[in-house]
């Protein structure tokens, strides 16, 4: 599956629309679940739902200039656009002259004790993911790929280009930090 959606990928970007509308077909749901996860924590007022959320990605992953490589590094991207699309619908919400409360976001499911289900404010994360960037750019984009893009660590080792215990202490390091920044 993985050889044919880079079959598929590498096709689309050779102008092979049939190719597209094929690889869309297959990676939908679990752009969908994807985007599901990370909007778990979010209540009431939820303007953005996950089938929106991908949409929105997909159209900024179409309107991007890639080499596709392979699937992790289209999984790898659209998690940045799904993060993208959040980041802007947040700042949108804080623009508001109404006062709109910050828009919240999950984090992980797995990491969650006890399984309570704690929400992060998306500028909030946002910020502190730039912070983490100049401080260690990648464990951040580990954490980038695993909580936005649900990737696996094998997958960001791909990506990354480096071991999986190495993603593993990454993501260590990078969730420390961060629990630390946002408390």
């Amino acid at each position: 599956m993985s050889q044919d959606l880079t079959r598929l990928l590498h096709d689309w970007r050779g102008g092979d629309v049939v190719s597209r509308d094929e690889l869309f077909a297959q990676v939908y749901d679990t752009l969908r679940d994807m985007a599901a996860a990370r909007l778990g924590a979010r209540r009431g007022d939820r303007t953005l739902q996950a089938t929106s959320l991908v949409h929105e990605a997909l159209i900024r992953l179409i309107g991007s200039d890639v080499d596709w490589q392979d699937r992790a590094h289209f999984y790898a991207l659209a998690s940045l656009k799904m993060r993208a699309v959040l980041v802007d619908e947040a700042r949108a919400h804080a623009a508001d002259k109404r006062g709109a409360h910050p828009v919240m976001l999950t984090l992980s499911q797995a990491d969650l004790q006890g399984g309570q289900t704690v929400g992060f404010d998306v500028l909030a994360l946002h910020d502190a993911l730039q912070r983490l960037s100049e401080r260690d750019p990648r464990a951040a984009r580990a954490v980038e790929m695993a909580y936005f893009g649900g990737m696996e660590q094998r997958e960001i080792a791909c990506v990354l280009e480096i071991s999986t215990p190495t993603v593993e202490r990454d993501l260590r390091f990078a969730r420390a930090w961060l629990s630390q920044q946002l408390s």
